[in-house]
């Protein structure tokens, strides 16, 4: 496998914060989405790069395992299970010549990685020998994060995206919330001489949506509405998230007004059928560029209310 510099792949430093490793990937994986670039192939290919880079990157464990082992992070687990089966296999035989301890900083795993994993020597920890594990290791979890738009949150559907090459199909409820995290068994890297496979943990992230703020079940949004029409009341016109309603205004109604559409607002998580509220704010807008005439009204007007 070649090397693959992950914290160069989404422009930081290996000292980067886990707060700047998300900010970055966040970044980029805007940039490079597919929505953004239909049709562009190298474009896909960045995306396919910076998730993967995120999947290593934004876990402590695995980032710790890469920045240790490099391009053979995958098995890490693996070489040190095994590593400690050969410590136990030594002190039953009294010492032995079969390999031991930690690697040093900088060192080339690639010829133990190889022996073990590759194909190498025997199966078996005999006295003095390299080669490979006899146990069954489990496979490596994989975080991974999805980005939803709002709208698409709010109805249960399917996305399909890549993990580690292969083609993931899930079926997402309605209602999931930004920041839920979800597991799929077995959806993680293989694993080793027959053992199970890692798990695939899928956390969701939401973006803001440019009409509706969420929070919780509920929703909300501002309306704007005329001078008169707050004056003297009437109708006004409202999107929800799945279709329109006309609202009555009341006259005098004031700035900042704050009207509440039971059920309008965020299905339920997993409750078909439940939503929470949509709330709307009244922002009044006022005229421009008046006429002579209509300044002269508001000044009869004025004096009026004096």
């Amino acid at each position: 496998m070649a090397y693959i510099d992950y914290y160069k792949i989404l422009g930081i430093t290996k000292t980067a914060t886990p707060e700047e490793v998300k900010k970055a990937y966040r970044k980029l994986a805007r940039k490079y989405h597919p929505d953004v670039n239909p049709g562009d192939k190298e474009a896909e290919k960045r995306f396919k790069e910076i998730n993967e880079a995120n999947e290593v990157l934004s876990s402590a464990e695995n980032r710790e395992k890469y920045d240790k082992y490099g391009e053979h992070w995958k098995h890490g687990d693996e070489y040190e299970k095994a590593q400690q089966q050969q410590r136990q296999y030594q002190h039953s035989q009294g010492g032995g010549a079969g390999f031991s301890g930690d690697f040093g900083e900088g060192e080339d795993f690639s010829d133990f990685f190889q022996s073990m994993f590759g194909g190498g020597a025997g199966a078996g920890f005999g006295k003095g020998s390299r080669g490979s594990a006899s146990g069954k290791f489990r496979g490596q979890d994989v975080a991974a994060e999805l980005q939803l738009h709002l709208r698409d949150a709010a109805k249960t559907h399917q996305q399909t995206f890549d993990i580690n090459g292969k083609k993931v199909r899930i079926t997402i409820p309605a209602g999931i919330h930004d920041g839920q995290k979800i597991k799929l068994a077995g959806h993680g890297n293989p694993g080793y001489n027959g053992g199970p496979n890692g798990d695939l943990y899928i956390t969701f992230a939401i973006a803001e949506d440019p009409h509706f703020k969420r929070n919780g079940d509920n929703l909300t949004a501002d309306v704007e509405i005329d001078l008169y029409t707050a004056l003297l009341g009437g109708e006004v016109n409202v999107k929800t998230l799945d279709s329109e309603v006309n609202l009555k205004v009341k006259p005098e109604t004031q700035n900042g007004t704050r009207v509440r559409l039971k059920g309008k607002g965020f299905p339920f998580y997993k409750k078909e059928g439940e939503f929470g509220d949509l709330f709307v704010t009244y922002r009044i807008r006022l005229p421009k560029n008046l006429t002579e005439r209509e300044k002269e009204l508001f000044v009869e007007l004025k004096k009026l209310r004096k």
